[in-house]
């Protein structure tokens, strides 16, 4: 899968970046860049081109690519029951991306609605919201390269007629699997559930326990086949499909069977070991590795990256916590380009991205200054397709 040049606006001309800590894939040189109609057209470390950009010792990295993100959704709907006008929260939610040095993001959207049982929260939005940012894009009103990441959820009333809403047109780069059938995967402790929806919505005791009968039901009458549809279209659509949550190395092994390469925040040693054996690469929340600990009491990123379990870091909630989560994955390493690679090649190529993600002639100048101050990664300039966004 690569960039279609519609809608994206890409540099002409040259700029060069020098005086440089250039990263590579396992090394970092100094040296300078050379961006050429928005694609780099050289990497040497010989001496700095005339009129090149002094970058003073700092830091040369490939943009960002992030594989799941519930960024956008929290700009459309800033407040519980606010929906804010679309077109200001997607440029909202692409500014604020580009300003982290995120250059690629897969956008994630739930598909699979609940309609029963009184709930509001949980209606269908994905279709005419994909429609919509493919607007923006196509009339070139967005900063970086935008795909999509349907989140497929299982334990829902109307996964399959959603999903049949989209088609190649939507740029679909992953399909993930999700199933959020209380007493399961992320949720197997109730207590923890209780926590989030109760907090979350205001339900009382009663409420709780009927939205928890509901969703069992739900899942009693509609999982199984559910489950088949998403994998199906995954394959139609020529996305990645990612797991979610995989808890037990038979969640992974069916897993494994589905197809899927990416695991999308396993929650127990067992279960991203598990992933390793079969080859699918793992993904973990990099606010998880900042806090010290999932918020939902699964297993820690750093005890994963601790076992050399972690292949890559997804922002998750929190969109500048990638690039930071990076840096600390790194002192814990004592390796920055392994470190970056998280974050940048590694996702690059889990979801076929052959045109970006590393510093290397001929692929899209996404490229990202940053100085590393009392440890603090501190972005000074951001370049997607080689124009400056940040």
């Amino acid at each position: 899968m690569g960039e279609m040049s519609m809608g994206h606006i890409q540099a002409t001309g040259e700029l060069a970046l020098a005086n440089a800590r250039i990263v590579l894939e396992r090394e970092v040189i100094r040296g300078s860049v050379l961006i050429r109609d928005g694609r780099i057209a050289a990497v040497d470390t010989g001496a700095a081109p005339a009129g090149a950009v002094d970058c003073e010792g700092d830091l040369i990295i490939p943009g960002l690519i992030e594989l799941h993100t519930d960024n956008l959704e929290r700009h459309i709907q800033p407040r519980p029951k606010v929906d804010w006008p679309h077109a200001a929260a997607i440029l909202a939610h692409d500014g604020e991306l580009a300003s982290v040095g995120i250059t690629t993001v897969f956008d994630a959207m739930r598909v699979g609605s609940v309609i029963s049982g009184g709930r509001t929260d949980y209606r269908k939005y994905a279709r005419p919201l994909a429609s919509e940012l493919m607007q923006a894009r196509a009339k070139g009103m967005l900063r970086i390269s935008h795909f999509l990441h349907l989140r497929a959820e299982v334990c829902s009333e109307t996964l399959l007629d959603e999903l049949a809403e989209f088609g190649e047109a939507d740029r679909v780069g992953i399909l993930s699997i999700m199933d959020h059938t209380p007493g399961q995967r992320q949720f197997r402790d109730l207590s923890k559930l209780k926590e989030y929806v109760c907090g979350k919505h205001g339900l009382s005791e009663s409420e709780f326990a009927d939205h928890i009968a509901n969703l069992r039901a739900i899942h009693a009458r509609l999982g199984a086949a559910h489950e088949a549809g998403a994998v199906a279209a995954a394959q139609k659509l020529g996305a990645v499909l990612a797991s979610h949550d995989d808890t037990t190395a038979e969640h992974v092994q069916v897993s494994a069977g589905h197809g899927v390469r990416l695991a999308e925040f396993p929650t127990t040693v067992e279960a991203a070991q598990a992933c390793h054996d079969h080859g699918i690469a793992v993904m973990m929340g990099a606010p998880n590795l900042i806090r010290g600990g999932s918020h939902s009491g699964n297993v820690a990123a750093a005890e994963l990256a601790d076992e050399g379990l972690l292949d890559i870091l997804s922002s998750d909630y929190v969109p500048s916590a990638l690039m930071t989560a990076a840096f600390q994955l790194a002192d814990l390493w004592g390796d920055l380009p392994r470190a970056i690679s998280t974050v940048t090649a590694t996702p690059a190529r889990a979801t076929g991205l052959d045109d970006r993600g590393v510093i290397a002639e001929g692929l899209f100048a996404d490229l990202v200054r940053v100085a590393h101050l009392d440890g603090v990664p501190v972005i000074r300039g951001v370049w997607s397709h080689g124009r400056q966004v940040g």
